[in-house]
């Protein structure tokens, strides 16, 4: 349950565990090399709520990534799952083996083969507009990939994968979740009156486009976001290498991983449009014309959401607040 926040919030966080005792680390190694000595553990810092570490061994010049799954235990078996469901038409790790009961006082982890690459946000940073173009252009075209699978429905993927809940039962989900997120108590400290009722009005004028994405049932990452996307350079092109963390994979709407692949491009100094959109439509995905502003209203849900942690530090809530902002007014986010 998420304190100050609607129990309909599913997103919370808790920061995972930045190292973790050797012999634990061998132990659930060994269920797969038994034999192999570790030469060297590295945390991975990329992790939000699951820990992550990369493992050396010796005999060997590959590395393996060890997952732990610390806050729920059906995480495992539905990442397992979704691998096994789409790993053979898109860059995402190999599952090498998975433990989605634990062993003894460990708790659920898997075993994936470590995905050479750099993550898209250190791309950007270089500033080489080239580099940065081709691969969101291979960003776009992977997340139409994405999309190819579908459900019998949307809602929550668990296990399986089978779709279970909706992401809020009843007509006007998304409207209705973004008031209740705005009716906590960590969002009435941490927004202004007027602003909570700009949001409000906002998300409700797009009730009904809201409501026909409802009805899509297209496999949908969740945090489709540059921590989560490693590329690599394949014969002079920057394209992907591998999409990590499925965990908070829906059925629902594209829209949804475009929103948020977005959240920080600027209008009046563009960084991966249109080099993403135009290889999202020419690899099968759908945009409507009005598509980046809807985009940007679906991502206020997230955004709104995310207001309601308990725990956020100084600098990430001015900039979620300065997120809000830029939607309700229809412009550029000012961000240093």
């Amino acid at each position: 349950m998420i304190h100050g926040g609607p129990v309909e919030s599913r997103w919370l966080r808790p920061e995972p565990r930045r190292t973790v005792p050797t012999n634990v680390v061998a132990k659930a190694v060994k269920t797969v090399f038994p034999g192999h000595k570790i030469v060297d553990v590295l945390p991975l810092s990329d992790g939000f709520r699951n820990a992550n570490f990369k493992v050396h061994l010796d005999s060997t010049p590959e590395f393996v990534v060890l997952r732990i799954y610390e806050h729920d235990a059906s995480l495992c078996r539905k990442e397992v799952d979704l691998i096994d469901l789409i790993g053979h038409s898109l860059p995402i790790p190999e599952v090498i083996h998975a433990e989605s009961a634990g062993i003894d006082d460990l708790p659920p982890f898997v075993l994936l083969r470590y995905i050479e690459g750099i993550g898209f946000r250190e791309l950007k940073r270089r500033e080489d507009a080239d580099s940065i173009s081709q691969a969101a252009y291979d960003i776009g075209r992977t997340l139409a990939l994405i999309g190819r699978t579908t459900f019998p429905k949307s809602g929550w993927i668990g296990p399986g994968p089978s779709v279970g809940a909706p992401l809020l039962a009843g007509i006007d989900p998304g409207p209705r979740f973004v008031d209740l997120c705005l009716a906590s108590a960590n969002v009435e400290r941490r927004m202004d009156a007027e602003l909570r009722d700009r949001t409000s009005a906002l998300v409700w004028s797009y009730a009904a486009q809201l409501a026909s994405l409802g009805d899509e049932t297209h496999l949908v990452h969740g945090d489709f976001g540059s921590r989560n996307l490693l590329v690599h350079q394949v014969d002079q092109n920057w394209t992907v290498a591998g999409v990590l963390d499925w965990e908070f994979a829906i059925a629902g709407s594209p829209l949804t991983d475009v929103g948020h692949f977005l959240r920080y491009e600027s209008s009046s100094f563009r960084v991966v449009e249109p080099h993403f959109s135009q290889g999202y439509l020419q690899a099968g995905g759908r945009l409507l014309p009005c598509w980046r502003r809807l985009s940007r209203v679906v991502d206020l849900i997230a955004l709104c959401e995310s207001l309601t942690h308990d725990a956020l530090p100084g600098p990430i809530l001015v900039e979620l607040l300065e997120l809000v902002r830029a939607t309700v007014h229809d412009r550029d986010p000012r961000l240093t």
